[in-house]
């Protein structure tokens, strides 16, 4: 095991015994690295790799902290993995999304105040006048965010934004035909939004579950194709 990953793991371990706490400031370098055993070299870079993660916090002239902890901010770093992943393994991140975005489409259908429906229909308004694929993923982002938001889990809320950040949505609809792409987009949206607007949990999770699955399939059917392509090359 490299010098730096038996850091991370000896900090991790102190937090999981409870022994640093969330909030909790670091002991200064010299006197953690002695109680751990470790170069202040390896702890250093043991502390850049967790503030990386989101596990600890450093601030400028005060020191290192652990972190909130908090699911959804540990999350947050898992985006990267998604901005690059391709092939099978973006396909595999969509099958995740398949899982979860209908039944939290469902839960919204109660949930999802009057307001909220009324900017529901405005960003599919603007997403129909988007004139650029970024321009139409960005109301795509807002669309499906605002829905699973109303559900008002913010681990929930994370792991849609890791698991279909912008980079991936504009990658599948580079890799499909584009304009074939948003034009069944913007229908399953309308009947996402009218399944919403009936209070119908049933139909919002099976028009969700319908463009979802869509997508999966057009990324599928460009991995068929050419199995050694990367969707968006």
């Amino acid at each position: 095991m490299a010098l730096t990953d038996e850091a991370m793991d000896k900090i991790k371990a102190m937090i999981v015994a409870g022994e640093l706490e969330p909030g909790s400031r670091l002991p200064k370098e010299e006197i953690l690295a002695a109680q751990l055993g470790l170069s202040r070299s390896s702890l250093r870079e043991a502390v850049r790799a967790l503030t990386a993660m989101r596990i600890l916090v450093t601030r400028q002239g005060d020191g290192t902290y652990v972190s909130s902890l908090e699911p959804h901010l540990l999350l947050e770093s898992l985006s990267f993995a998604s901005d690059v992943s391709q092939g099978r393994t973006a396909l595999q991140l969509l099958q995740v999304r398949r899982l979860l975005e209908p039944q939290a489409t469902g839960a919204a259908a109660a949930l999802l105040t009057a307001d909220d429906l009324r900017d529901l229909g405005t960003i599919l308004e603007r997403s129909r006048a988007a004139t650029t694929v970024e321009e139409f993923v960005g109301h795509d982002i807002a669309f499906h965010l605002r829905i699973v938001e109303a559900v008002g889990n913010p681990v929930l809320s994370m792991l849609m934004k890791v698991l279909s950040t912008r980079t991936q949505r504009a990658r599948i609809v580079r890799g499909t035909r584009a304009e074939r792409a948003v034009e069944h987009a913007h229908r399953e949206h309308e009947e996402i939004l009218r399944a919403l607007l009936a209070r119908d949990a049933a139909l919002a999770v099976s028009t969700a579950t319908v463009h979802v699955a869509a997508l999966e399939q057009w990324m599928r059917d460009g991995l068929d194709e050419n199995p050694f392509r990367a969707i968006g090359d």
